[in-house]
């Protein structure tokens, strides 16, 4: 086992690497950088990306180097603001310090907040890691029992109607959910039941314990319902066919020959094997919510976290935040990677890595 934790701790570094060249390559070749966005401004043209959608005046380079958007400003002005942001070096010079950089986990500083990339991660990682840790909860204590449900009864009505109905609920895209939930219960033509943005009130701090966990949950609700739909159908139908394996196993029909009740060979024989790959897929379903839902469902819910900031700095052209957060998001998904590989382990030591080839 040793060995193979020490093959994928090594593909760790081309990994990142990969995802760093890939990015930093695509950007090289991507109009509206962040010198483009502020002599936009200065011009008085408010946004770059309004000369992109029909403007009359053109932002980006010209074919000579210049700037178009920069007409009447002074050359030494456009060659401070290159220098200031790094780019009067050549791009190879500039990928190779920011990989150096990053060897010693300094992410550089945002172009337009004035704080470390670092600082900004720490900040905004709680929302994000709340949103992820609660909807990945929420999907295993509902999906959990329900998986078992069904695989009792496959074939019930019960089965069939549940089936439709967490097929329907994967179907529906979390946006859309999201804005049905706010249409419906946060003030929309309906019901003002939860709060339409933030995570906590304003006079947080005010509130007694309890009334600080009260208003916490509350206004987490609705977020964590949206980001949770899609995960119900996955977990849900792994639950029901892993039980389903395991009921047609040998041991269990020995179990009823000896008189065994069902429940006790569900919960003290079946149970225990069954939810093998389900508890040990846990980080991982954990890092699929918190990737995958988190800009769409931050936006709407106005959350302050890493999908809204990444989101906000891809529009900004903040290239640090872009990289830095890449950066980030691909090593915490390597590193859960492993740590799923090694729940499998604890959960069942006959599971073998080491034998494995490549």
């Amino acid at each position: 086992m040793g060995a193979y934790i020490i093959r994928r701790l090594l593909l760790v570094f081309p990994t990142l690497l990969g995802i760093l060249i890939i990015n930093f390559t695509l950007v090289q070749f991507v109009p509206g950088g962040p010198v483009e966005q502020i002599l936009a401004q200065i011009e008085g043209e408010g946004d770059v990306f309004e000369a992109f959608s029909g403007g009359s005046r053109e932002v980006g380079n010209n074919n000579d180097g210049s700037y178009a958007g920069a007409r009447g400003l002074p050359d030494d002005f456009i060659k401070e603001l290159e220098k200031e942001f790094g780019f009067d070096k050549p791009p190879l010079e500039r990928f190779l310090n920011m990989l150096w950089d990053y060897m010693r986990f300094d992410f550089g500083e945002s172009y337009f907040r004035s704080i470390s990339v670092v600082d900004l991660v720490i900040e905004k990682m709680p929302v994000s890691i709340t949103l992820g840790l609660w909807s990945t909860l929420l999907a295993y204590l509902v999906s959990i029992p329900l998986g078992i449900k069904k695989a009792v009864t496959d074939g019930s009505d019960f089965d069939t109607w549940t089936s439709g109905v967490i097929i329907l609920a994967y179907a529906i895209p979390g946006f859309l959910f999201a804005i049905l939930l706010l249409v419906l219960f946060a003030g929309g033509s309906y019901y003002q039941i939860f709060p339409l943005r933030g995570l906590t009130s304003e006079n947080f701090e005010n509130l007694s314990l309890f009334g600080k966990i009260k208003d916490y949950l509350w206004h987490i609700t609705l977020p964590v319902l949206a980001s949770s739909i899609s995960g119900f159908a996955t977990l849900t139908l792994l639950t029901k066919n892993s039980f389903l394996d395991e009921i047609q196993k040998q041991y269990v029909i020995t179990a009823r020959s000896k008189g065994l009740k069902e429940k006790q060979i569900l919960y003290g024989h079946v149970f225990r094997n069954a939810m093998l790959i389900v508890i040990a897929g846990f980080p991982a379903v954990f890092i699929g919510v918190f990737f995958g839902g988190s800009l769409i469902i931050e936006t709407i819910f106005s959350l302050d976290g890493l999908g809204r900031m990444g989101f906000e700095a891809a529009v900004a052209r903040d290239y640090p935040v872009i990289f830095g957060t890449l950066f980030v998001f691909g090593l915490i998904g390597l590193v859960v990677g492993i740590l799923s590989d090694l729940m499998y382990v604890f959960i069942d030591p006959r599971i073998d890595f080491e034998g494995r080839q490549g």
